[in-house]
């Protein structure tokens, strides 16, 4: 027992150690692998409320660009004009964003499915619509700058520094999220998402606690757009369409749904998987002698990723990584079996 008490102490140590270290162990693509990384801790939080409605709930939303979009012009606002610093403005926006999913909720609640889903497409385009035409507060298409946030007298103005502030709040997102599937609101989700009905009939106010998944979905949602809009510094209505929706649904299916490293391992997929695309097409263009629309090829591969998933393996790569884990520690202790016979004998 101590000795797995020191093994785990040591264990967060490294781990503590590998954070601290990260920004500075890369030396000529620093600038790149930070950018990646950051975009990557955006997406975890986005995708942890995405995951906590579809795949924790059985809520099926494709307005989830839009929420993104009314927290970072919430952060953008706030900031600019009241001169909110960045630490009260981030959980403003996410506060402002879930007053704005119970809003789209709550008649929506009463839909399921299909239907449902139809109801939050409709709410990303009447948002889209709002980003556009609300000149005298969004700045329309032309959009918002916004000045690098300070926060205790540092200016977030670079990579490195907005990595920390970025990765510290994934990792609380998810801390905070598997406490909550702990607790009995996140129980009555799970208990909604396998059936509804049942759950009603156990006593679950369905209307309710569907509600509150959305309310705290479109917080962690709210808080990502913050984020992202304090990273780019501009922001303007093209970037919350729908295809950043369809990003994110992806993120869930290929990361696995109704889990929480699903959401980590979606997000690093799917922020990675351009990269490479752009990567092997520049090798292969030259040699094939083709042309090619990257936006259109990229929600081509999308596409058939998401297909193949749902077919063959529609709990993602959580499940993967999973049975791989479980493989492997049954090799271990096999081995550790083998070797006490040897000894014994």
């Amino acid at each position: 027992m101590i000795k797995q008490c020191a093994r785990k102490k040591w264990t967060y140590l490294i781990y503590v150690g590998i954070f601290l270290v990260f920004p500075f162990a890369f030396f000529k693509y620093t600038a790149y692998i930070l950018f990646m990384v950051n975009m990557t801790a955006i997406g975890v939080i986005g995708a942890l409320g995405l995951n906590m409605l579809t795949g924790y709930t059985g809520l099926i939303s494709l307005g989830h660009a839009g929420f993104m979009g009314v927290g970072a012009y919430s952060v953008a606002i706030l900031s600019m004009r009241l001169g909110m610093p960045a630490y009260l403005s981030l959980p403003a926006a996410g506060i402002i964003t879930a007053f704005v999913g119970i809003l789209v909720g709550t008649p929506s609640l009463r839909l399921r499915g299909f239907y449902l889903a139809m109801a939050t497409l409709a709410s990303e385009f009447i948002l889209e619509y709002v980003f556009k035409n609300w000149e005298s507060m969004t700045h329309g298409v032309q959009g918002l700058y916004i000045t690098p946030p300070q926060i205790f007298g540092i200016y977030i103005n670079n990579d490195r520094i907005f990595y920390f502030i970025a990765a510290t709040l994934a990792i609380c997102a998810v801390f905070c999220t598997r406490n909550l599937f702990r607790t009995n609101v996140g129980r009555a989700f799970i208990a909604i998402r396998d059936r509804d009905i049942a759950a009603a009939l156990i006593g679950i106010n369905v209307f309710k606690y569907k509600l509150i998944s959305f309310a705290v979905s479109s917080f962690y949602t709210g808080v990502a757009g913050g984020l992202w809009c304090y990273y780019m510094t501009i922001i303007n209505p093209e970037a919350f369409q729908l295809y950043v929706s369809i990003d994110y649904i992806a993120m869930i299916i290929v990361g696995g749904m109704g889990t929480i490293m699903g959401s980590v391992y979606g997000a690093i997929f799917v922020v990675l998987l351009p990269e490479i695309i752009q990567r092997v097409m520049e090798v292969l263009q030259p040699i094939l002698h083709i042309e090619y629309a990257f936006a259109a090829f990229k929600q081509i591969v999308f596409g058939v990723i998401i297909v193949t998933f749902l077919i063959f393996e529609p709990r993602g790569l959580a499940a993967i990584f999973s049975r791989f884990g479980e493989r492997m520690r049954k090799k271990k202790g096999g081995d550790q079996k083998q070797e006490g016979k040897l000894v014994e004998f």
